[in-house]
């Protein structure tokens, strides 16, 4: 009597030496699922838009960037201008006098008070932090100091067209040194640059672009 498969039943060939039996064919001649994604994984966010390339005309020009800075700048002129008024007005007098036998001389020398001082630091320390406040916080996170935002236009990155945030804004800032070593020429650079980008815009890759308008 012989071990032969009835009809209607598929010969399952025996393991091989070593090894167990591979794993049978999907049914109905499909392929397999893929693989679910690593636990606790989350799909990777999509990127960004960048910016495409537009014409010169489409960034804000230099005049307009020169605007904004004066008016981004007038606050914390005035804070200085405050403490520079109240260090003159609390100045102090003290003389000498040197008295010989052949004449009366007296030497006088004029020095702010203690609070006058004390004043002047403190409005110069507000404007610093108004600075830091204006040019990293606002600009880094809407884009717009609040001269960019009267002259209606904004910094981003030219690869996400997005704020650059606080840290890298406040670098930027930091960046415009480069713009002033040789004589300011690279505050120049927007007169002739296709992107109208100064040197510290190429260092951080950001443009100038208007605003939207609603």
């Amino acid at each position: 009597m012989t071990d032969q498969p009835s009809s209607g039943e598929s010969y399952q060939p025996p393991p091989g030496p070593g090894g167990p039996a591979s794993p049978p064919p999907p049914p109905g001649g499909g392929s397999y699922p893929p693989p679910p994604p690593p636990s606790g994984g989350y799909a990777p966010p999509p990127p960004g838009p960048a910016i495409r390339a537009l014409p010169t005309e489409s960034y804000t020009p230099w005049v307009t960037r020169v605007l904004a800075f004066l008016i981004d700048n007038i606050p914390a002129a005035v804070l200085v201008g405050i403490g520079v008024l109240i260090q003159a007005l609390t100045t102090q007098q003290s003389c000498v006098s040197d008295i010989n036998q052949y004449s009366v001389n007296q030497y006088c020398v004029s020095q702010p008070s203690g609070i006058g001082m004390l004043l002047y630091w403190l409005t110069v320390l507000l404007a610093l932090a108004y600075v830091v406040w204006n040019y990293g916080y606002r600009q880094g996170t809407t884009g717009s100091s609040i001269g960019k935002s009267v002259m209606k236009f904004k910094v981003v990155s030219e690869v996400t067209g997005q704020p650059i945030g606080f840290g890298m804004s406040v670098v930027r800032q930091l960046a415009h040194f480069v713009d002033s070593v040789i004589c300011y020429i690279g505050y120049l650079f927007p007169l002739w640059d296709a992107k109208r980008q100064t040197l510290a815009d190429k260092i951080m890759t950001t443009v100038c672009l208007p605003l939207e308008q609603p």
